[in-house]
């Protein structure tokens, strides 16, 4: 089955999966109430993803808060635990990373879930603190900004992730080495092609689409144009997949795009979100520029596949992350996919 976009994009039965913050806080009301309880159940939710016939289980990271913050030891842990689905971040901040330590660990991870791995980078969102990444040993070069220090790394994580050596090896190693430069290991086939990353603005997807990167898209864009959200984010779309035809690349592109939806199936779905029945679209200021943030889908299941079938970014994108409330605890956040799984994808065409 085959759902139509646009007359000249045909976009497959969509992936579902969900992307979790991963707050944690010690409140009694808080299922998360420590870093210990958000990563178990990280990996418990991913477990009960898969067993609810979700396609994705995806970790947002962010440094110095009470959140997810090291994605490669819980991703390789999510690896080992499920078989099917896809395991990804959405995103990690490339200005915190040093490109060959993370081309290792997204190769150990990549080949611990046998080649499942879908990696979310970009250069980050506000920061909790000044300027963090330098606390990392992180710096811009002279006369580059963060922005630019985030697209160098990235640069070279992609370089070092497809394979080719590039290392002398010593004339007395402690180990025989194959002949010629040796490469980063341990080395995962394919994973090049399964990085993502999470663009902004309409600018940064283009870029996105010439670097040959799948395009991850969030519920915030950093621009107004005065259109409906949905809109905007489907313009980011197309014109990231004309710069990936214009740049030439030999396979077909990936896009993800992230809402908040909830089927109010249950007394308690409508008693955490009855009230976002009457959300929409909302225009505000982030690091100084106006930026606008898509709606949250709260309604019965007949009445969101309504309003889900007029979103032309869904209906653009062929991989949907929804936003979970983690700290609601494991089981309502399995009702929850499992509800939009079993109750509003197959109306829509995407199951």
């Amino acid at each position: 089955m085959e759902c139509r976009a646009r007359e000249d994009v045909v976009v497959p039965v969509k992936r579902i999966g969900f992307l979790s913050f991963g707050h944690w806080t010690p409140h009694p009301q808080s299922a998360t109430r420590s870093a210990s309880d958000v990563l178990l159940q990280s990996i418990d939710l991913a477990v009960a993803a898969e067993e609810a016939g979700a396609d994705g289980a995806y970790f947002r990271v962010h440094h110095f808060a009470r959140q997810l913050a090291s994605p490669f030891p819980l991703l390789a842990a999510v690896g080992a635990r499920t078989s099917r689905i896809e395991i990804g971040t959405g995103v990690i901040d490339m200005r915190y990373e040093n490109p060959l330590y993370m081309a290792e660990d997204a190769g150990a991870a990549d080949l611990i879930s046998g080649g499942r791995l879908q990696l979310g980078i970009s250069r980050g969102s506000p920061e909790q603190v000044i300027e963090g990444y330098r606390h990392f040993a992180h710096h811009p070069a002279e006369g580059e900004s963060d922005a630019d220090m985030a697209r160098r790394h990235t640069a070279r994580f992609l370089e070092v992730i497809t394979g080719e050596g590039f290392a002398e090896p010593s004339p007395r190693p402690m180990f025989p080495n194959p002949p010629g430069l040796l490469r980063v290991e341990p080395y995962s086939e394919g994973l090049r092609e399964r990085i993502w990353w999470g663009a902004g603005s309409r600018a940064t997807a283009e870029w996105a689409g010439t670097q040959g990167m799948n395009l991850m898209s969030s519920t915030l864009l950093t621009e107004d144009t005065g259109v409906p959200f949905h809109e905007l984010q489907a313009e980011q779309i197309r014109r990231f997949r004309d710069a990936w035809r214009a740049a030439g690349h030999a396979h077909e592109p990936r896009v993800s795009v992230s809402r908040s939806i909830f089927p109010l199936v249950t007394a308690e779905d409508h008693a955490y979100f009855g009230l976002e029945r009457r959300s929409t679209d909302q225009v505000g200021m982030l690091e100084g520029g106006r930026a606008t943030f898509g709606k949250t889908y709260a309604a019965e299941p007949d009445e969101l596949v309504r309003r889900l079938a007029q979103d032309e970014a869904i209906a653009e994108a062929d991989t949907l992350l929804i936003t979970v409330p983690n700290q609601l605890g494991v089981d309502y956040n399995a009702h929850l996919l499992r509800s939009i799984v079993e109750d509003v994808a197959p109306a829509l065409g995407w199951r």
